[in-house]
Protein backbone atom coordinates (compact mmCIF):
# COMPACT_ATOMS: atom_id res chain seq x y z
CA UNK A 1 0.00 0.00 0.00
CA UNK A 2 1.74 3.49 -0.57
CA UNK A 3 0.97 6.42 0.14
CA UNK A 4 0.92 9.48 -1.58
CA UNK A 5 1.94 11.71 1.54
CA UNK A 6 4.15 12.17 4.74
CA UNK A 7 3.54 13.62 8.32
CA UNK A 8 3.90 17.33 8.77
CA UNK A 9 7.48 18.85 10.18
CA UNK A 10 5.96 18.95 13.68
CA UNK A 11 4.12 15.10 13.19
CA UNK A 12 7.75 13.69 12.00
CA UNK A 13 9.38 15.09 15.25
CA UNK A 14 6.46 14.08 17.83
CA UNK A 15 6.74 10.77 16.52
CA UNK A 16 10.41 10.88 16.60
CA UNK A 17 9.93 11.67 20.40
CA UNK A 18 7.47 8.69 21.07
CA UNK A 19 9.98 6.05 19.36
CA UNK A 20 12.82 7.68 21.04
CA UNK A 21 11.02 7.07 24.72
CA UNK A 22 10.01 3.51 23.52
CA UNK A 23 13.30 2.32 22.55
CA UNK A 24 15.86 4.89 24.97
CA UNK A 25 18.77 1.77 24.35
CA UNK A 26 17.96 1.10 20.99
CA UNK A 27 21.66 -0.01 19.25
CA UNK A 28 22.99 -2.30 16.71
CA UNK A 29 21.78 -6.15 18.04
CA UNK A 30 25.01 -7.62 16.17
CA UNK A 31 27.61 -8.80 18.40
CA UNK A 32 30.78 -7.37 17.36
CA UNK A 33 34.27 -6.12 18.72
CA UNK A 34 35.94 -3.97 16.06
CA UNK A 35 35.04 -2.31 12.40
CA UNK A 36 36.10 -5.43 10.97
CA UNK A 37 33.84 -7.59 12.92
CA UNK A 38 30.81 -5.60 12.22
CA UNK A 39 31.66 -5.52 8.76
CA UNK A 40 31.58 -9.01 8.50
CA UNK A 41 28.68 -9.28 10.62
CA UNK A 42 26.89 -6.81 8.37
CA UNK A 43 27.39 -8.79 4.82
CA UNK A 44 26.56 -12.34 7.06
CA UNK A 45 22.68 -10.37 7.80
CA UNK A 46 21.80 -9.98 4.36
CA UNK A 47 18.43 -12.15 4.32
CA UNK A 48 19.36 -13.00 7.90
CA UNK A 49 18.61 -12.05 11.12
CA UNK A 50 21.11 -10.91 13.55
CA UNK A 51 20.02 -13.57 16.23
CA UNK A 52 21.29 -16.33 13.70
CA UNK A 53 24.39 -13.91 12.30
CA UNK A 54 25.27 -13.72 16.39
CA UNK A 55 25.10 -17.17 16.86
CA UNK A 56 27.19 -18.04 14.21
CA UNK A 57 29.59 -15.59 14.62
CA UNK A 58 29.96 -16.13 18.59
CA UNK A 59 32.42 -19.45 17.35
CA UNK A 60 33.77 -17.48 13.61
CA UNK A 61 35.29 -14.79 15.72
CA UNK A 62 37.08 -17.02 18.22
CA UNK A 63 39.59 -18.10 15.61
CA UNK A 64 38.91 -15.88 12.19
CA UNK A 65 38.65 -11.95 13.13
CA UNK A 66 41.04 -10.22 11.05
CA UNK A 67 41.43 -9.98 7.26
CA UNK A 68 44.46 -12.32 7.26
CA UNK A 69 42.58 -14.71 9.52
CA UNK A 70 39.91 -15.05 7.35
CA UNK A 71 42.63 -15.57 4.17
CA UNK A 72 43.44 -18.91 5.38
CA UNK A 73 40.26 -20.50 4.74
CA UNK A 74 38.89 -21.13 1.37
CA UNK A 75 35.54 -20.56 0.47
CA UNK A 76 34.51 -23.63 0.74
CA UNK A 77 35.76 -24.07 4.18
CA UNK A 78 33.86 -20.57 4.82
CA UNK A 79 31.36 -21.18 3.59
CA UNK A 80 30.48 -24.42 6.12
CA UNK A 81 31.43 -22.18 9.00
CA UNK A 82 28.63 -19.71 8.03
CA UNK A 83 26.40 -21.84 6.27
CA UNK A 84 23.29 -21.28 8.29
CA UNK A 85 23.14 -17.40 7.89
CA UNK A 86 22.13 -18.52 3.98
CA UNK A 87 23.61 -17.76 0.69
CA UNK A 88 26.71 -18.99 1.99
CA UNK A 89 28.35 -19.30 -1.31
CA UNK A 90 27.57 -15.83 -2.35
CA UNK A 91 29.15 -14.47 0.88
CA UNK A 92 31.89 -16.33 1.73
CA UNK A 93 32.99 -15.33 -1.72
CA UNK A 94 32.31 -11.88 -1.09
CA UNK A 95 33.69 -11.71 1.97
CA UNK A 96 37.12 -13.31 1.44
CA UNK A 97 37.39 -10.83 -1.66
CA UNK A 98 36.71 -8.01 0.76
CA UNK A 99 39.49 -9.54 3.20
CA UNK A 100 42.05 -9.21 0.68
CA UNK A 101 40.88 -5.74 -0.92
CA UNK A 102 41.67 -4.83 3.17
CA UNK A 103 44.64 -6.06 3.12
CA UNK A 104 46.13 -4.85 -0.09
CA UNK A 105 44.71 -1.68 -0.40
CA UNK A 106 43.90 -0.25 3.25
CA UNK A 107 46.61 -1.93 5.36
CA UNK A 108 43.80 -4.25 6.89
CA UNK A 109 42.00 -1.39 8.43
CA UNK A 110 38.00 -1.05 7.36
CA UNK A 111 37.36 2.86 6.02
CA UNK A 112 35.53 5.06 8.04
CA UNK A 113 33.88 6.61 4.46
CA UNK A 114 30.66 5.28 2.61
CA UNK A 115 32.34 5.60 -0.88
CA UNK A 116 35.41 3.54 0.48
CA UNK A 117 33.20 0.86 1.40
CA UNK A 118 30.95 0.23 -1.45
CA UNK A 119 34.10 -0.52 -3.37
CA UNK A 120 34.47 -3.97 -1.13
CA UNK A 121 32.54 -6.84 -2.45
CA UNK A 122 29.26 -7.82 -1.21
CA UNK A 123 28.72 -3.84 0.52
CA UNK A 124 25.91 -1.81 -0.66
CA UNK A 125 24.86 1.68 0.74
CA UNK A 126 22.76 0.05 3.88
CA UNK A 127 25.72 -2.29 5.04
CA UNK A 128 28.20 0.76 4.71
CA UNK A 129 26.03 3.24 6.37
CA UNK A 130 25.74 0.43 8.94
CA UNK A 131 29.34 0.51 9.45
CA UNK A 132 30.06 4.62 9.22
CA UNK A 133 27.49 4.98 11.58
CA UNK A 134 27.80 2.01 14.49
CA UNK A 135 31.69 1.83 14.05
CA UNK A 136 32.97 5.19 13.53
CA UNK A 137 29.86 7.48 15.17
CA UNK A 138 28.75 8.85 12.21
CA UNK A 139 25.65 10.14 11.37
CA UNK A 140 24.02 7.57 8.71
CA UNK A 141 20.35 6.38 7.90
CA UNK A 142 20.44 2.56 7.12
CA UNK A 143 17.55 1.23 5.19
CA UNK A 144 16.88 -2.55 6.22
CA UNK A 145 13.47 -3.63 5.61
CA UNK A 146 12.32 -2.84 8.89
CA UNK A 147 13.16 1.12 8.33
CA UNK A 148 11.62 0.75 5.01
CA UNK A 149 8.61 -0.74 6.02
CA UNK A 150 8.18 1.48 9.23
CA UNK A 151 9.08 4.75 7.53
CA UNK A 152 6.64 4.38 5.08
CA UNK A 153 4.22 3.00 6.98
CA UNK A 154 4.10 5.80 9.57
CA UNK A 155 4.67 8.46 7.14
CA UNK A 156 8.03 9.73 7.99
CA UNK A 157 8.62 9.20 3.87
CA UNK A 158 6.47 8.03 1.23
CA UNK A 159 8.92 6.10 -1.40
CA UNK A 160 8.53 2.69 -3.48
CA UNK A 161 12.24 2.26 -2.82
CA UNK A 162 14.82 1.98 -0.08
CA UNK A 163 17.16 4.86 -1.99
CA UNK A 164 14.24 7.21 -1.85
CA UNK A 165 13.22 6.21 1.91
CA UNK A 166 16.83 6.89 2.71
CA UNK A 167 17.07 10.55 0.86
CA UNK A 168 13.02 11.79 2.31
CA UNK A 169 14.57 10.58 5.78
CA UNK A 170 17.61 12.56 5.78
CA UNK A 171 15.63 15.36 4.54
CA UNK A 172 12.47 14.74 7.11
CA UNK A 173 15.27 13.84 10.12
CA UNK A 174 17.90 16.53 12.15
CA UNK A 175 21.34 14.85 11.05
CA UNK A 176 22.30 14.95 14.46
CA UNK A 177 19.42 11.90 14.85
CA UNK A 178 20.26 9.65 12.12
CA UNK A 179 21.88 7.16 13.74
CA UNK A 180 19.34 6.62 16.63
CA UNK A 181 16.33 7.20 14.37
CA UNK A 182 17.79 3.87 12.36
CA UNK A 183 17.68 1.80 15.86
CA UNK A 184 14.30 3.20 17.01
CA UNK A 185 12.71 2.38 13.21
CA UNK A 186 14.65 -1.35 13.66
CA UNK A 187 13.65 -1.95 16.81
CA UNK A 188 9.92 -0.72 16.01
CA UNK A 189 9.91 -3.20 13.22
CA UNK A 190 10.72 -5.61 15.01
CA UNK A 191 8.66 -5.73 18.52
CA UNK A 192 5.44 -3.99 17.01
CA UNK A 193 5.51 -2.82 13.24
CA UNK A 194 5.50 -6.39 11.74
CA UNK A 195 5.13 -6.83 8.43
CA UNK A 196 2.41 -9.11 8.26
CA UNK A 197 0.67 -8.60 11.67
CA UNK A 198 1.84 -5.09 12.67
CA UNK A 199 0.84 -4.97 16.89
CA UNK A 200 -1.37 -1.29 16.08
CA UNK A 201 -3.54 -2.31 19.34
CA UNK A 202 -0.14 -2.06 21.45
CA UNK A 203 1.62 0.90 19.40
CA UNK A 204 1.64 4.29 20.51
CA UNK A 205 2.22 5.99 17.46
CA UNK A 206 -1.68 5.54 16.21
CA UNK A 207 -2.46 8.60 16.58
CA UNK A 208 -0.10 9.75 14.09
CA UNK A 209 0.34 7.17 11.57
CA UNK A 210 -1.01 7.37 8.15
CA UNK A 211 -1.09 3.65 7.86
CA UNK A 212 -3.44 3.04 10.95
CA UNK A 213 -5.75 6.05 9.87
CA UNK A 214 -6.03 4.30 6.40
CA UNK A 215 -6.17 0.60 7.35
CA UNK A 216 -8.99 2.06 10.26
CA UNK A 217 -10.97 3.95 8.05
Amino acid sequence: MVKKKMLKKKEIKEALVILEELYPEAESELVYKSPFELLISTILAAQCTDKRVNKVTSELYKKYNTPESFLKLTEEELGALIKSCGFYKVKSKNILSTCRILVEKFDSKVPDTIEELMELPGVGKKTANVVVSNAYGKDAIAVDTHVFRVSNRIGLASSKDVFGTEEQLMKNIEKSLWSQAHHWLIFHGRRICKARKPKCEVCPLTTICLYYKEVTG
